[in-house]
This record gives C-alpha cells, structure tokens and sequence, in this order.
C-alpha cells in the first residue's frame, strides 16, 4: 500500500514539474521567425538588408542585462533594428530592463522605435522618450528617416500609437492623419517601411500604399491553438484575424510580431517569445 502511495506522489510531483518546465519552456525560449520580402522597389544596394524586429518586451528579462535576447539579435547581423511598441508595461512599471535592452542594441545596428499603448497608458513617455535619444534610439514620433546605402534609398515612417486621445473611436481617424501628414508625393516611388502598433488597422495601411508594415500589440492571440491560431487579442476580440506572422494585400505586406513579454494575462501557450528576421531581396 505504502508503495502504490509513493507512486502516487511521484507521479503526482512529476507531472508538477514538467508543467512548470512547459510554462517557463513557452514564457522564455526565444524563437526566430524568418521571412523574405522582393520588390522591384527595392534598390539594388539593399539587396540582402537584414531587419530585425522586435516588439511587446513589458519590461521581460531574458538573463542578466537581457544577454540571452541580445546574444541571439547579435548572431543575427542585422543591419537595422526595429521596436514596434510596448517596451514598458503600464501596470507593473520598470523602465531598467527595457532600457538596458536599448543600450545593447544600439551597439548592434541603428534602433527605430515606435510607441505602443502601453507607454502612453504608463503617462511617464515624457521621461522614458528623453532616456531613449540619450542613448541613441531613434525615435519615431510620426517621423520620416531615409536609410542610405551608397546612392541608393529606402524609407521608414514611424507613427504613434494612438492610445493617446480620448476616445478609443477616434483612433482609427488619428491615426489616419499621422499618415496622411507624412506622405510625400515625391516618396512613392521609394520602398517605404511603417512602423506600426496596431495590426487590425491593416486595411488602413494598404490604403496608402506601405510596402512593409511591421506591427505586434496582439501577443500572438496569447493562446494559440494549433491550426487555429490566437485566441484573443486587444481591439480584435476573440479568434483574431492578425496575430502572427505575414499578411499580404495588393502591394502591401504586413508582418506581426508576437511579442517578448506579457501584460495583463500572464502566461503564454504555443506562443513562444519571437524575434522576427525580414530579408529584403530586389527584384531586376
């Protein structure tokens, strides 16, 4: 009896501990998303241009000075490095781990960063923002920077989010006119990147055109169920249509990021933290 008792525990603390491993195994091991983007727009200089981008860290570490997140962004040779949102968490603020990321990254390759919901809802984006052009980052307040390689150009724009005005329903029309109040005529007729928060305005972004846009703010639906995808994602509900990987409609691509970190729920399932790797190849 005392045997089949005994069994019982160590079958019973087993299963505990391989539990606790999936969880940490699915919260903190980093995977490493790929995709390649051709276009005749892309200038034959950037042919081969590596784009890392990041997204959702909410103040994570990943090893002391974030050195896990780093060692593996720095195999990776990028020639630019991308943030779309969400460094900080709001609800448990701690501004040390996400600017430590910062610093190592600038190191690596020039850093363009775009706010989430997340920095406006903290109302310390003020401070945050000024310790992010100290160290180096460029930052994208609805600006336009172009990246030069010998003769040739390409774009990128970074709009904020627009979780600051007032009412959620004006957010689609702010940031409609962050948009229009940096379109060029003239630029059209370079390879243009937006940096983006929000997926689930995609339509949006087609409509003027982008070439790529890079997003995250879904978490990759949190929970996802294998052939389904996400479970819920903020502003899209349940079983979300944007919550991972590359979307494409006429001439635009839309790649979103799952994010590092966590917020409100805590955990992740299936849903692995994700540093994305676009590869931009031109097309002759």
């Amino acid at each position: 009896m005392r045997k089949k008792t005994k069994r019982k525990w160590i079958y019973f603390l087993s299963g505990i501990a391989l539990l606790i491993f999936f969880f940490y195994f699915q919260n903190n091991s980093i995977v490493i998303s790929n995709y390649t983007i051709s276009s005749d727009k892309i200038p034959p200089n950037f042919n081969g241009y590596k784009i890392v981008q990041l997204s959702d860290l909410h103040s994570k570490s990943f090893g002391n000075d974030q050195k896990n997140l780093v060692k593996k962004i720095k195999n990776l040779e990028p020639d630019s490095i991308v943030f779309t949102g969400d460094l900080i968490d709001s609800y448990r603020y701690d501004e040390e781990t996400s600017l430590i990321l910062m610093e190592r990254l600038v190191q690596i390759a020039p850093v363009y960063y775009v706010t989430g919901n997340h920095e406006w809802w903290s109302g310390k984006f003020d401070s945050l923002e000024d310790k992010l052009k100290i160290i180096g980052v460029q930052v994208m307040r609805n600006k336009t920077e172009e990246i030069t390689i010998g003769t040739d150009k390409i774009q990128i724009i970074g709009i904020d989010d627009p979780a600051n005005v007032e009412e959620s329903y004006e957010e689609t029309g702010k940031t409609e006119k962050n948009i229009t109040d940096l379109i060029d005529i003239e630029g059209e007729d370079y390879f243009q990147i937006l940096l983006s928060h929000r997926p689930e305005m995609f339509s949006l972004y087609d409509k003027y055109g982008f070439d790529i846009v890079f997003s995250g703010h879904t978490h990759g639906g949190q929970f996802r169920i294998p052939f389904v995808g996400g479970l819920i994602a903020p502003d899209q509900g349940f079983f979300p249509e944007y919550t991972s990987g590359k979307y494409t409609s006429d001439n635009t691509t839309m790649i979103v990021n799952r994010g590092l970190g966590n917020s409100i729920i805590p955990i992740r399932i299936f849903n692995r933290p994700e540093i994305v790797v676009v590869t931009l190849s031109s097309v002759e």
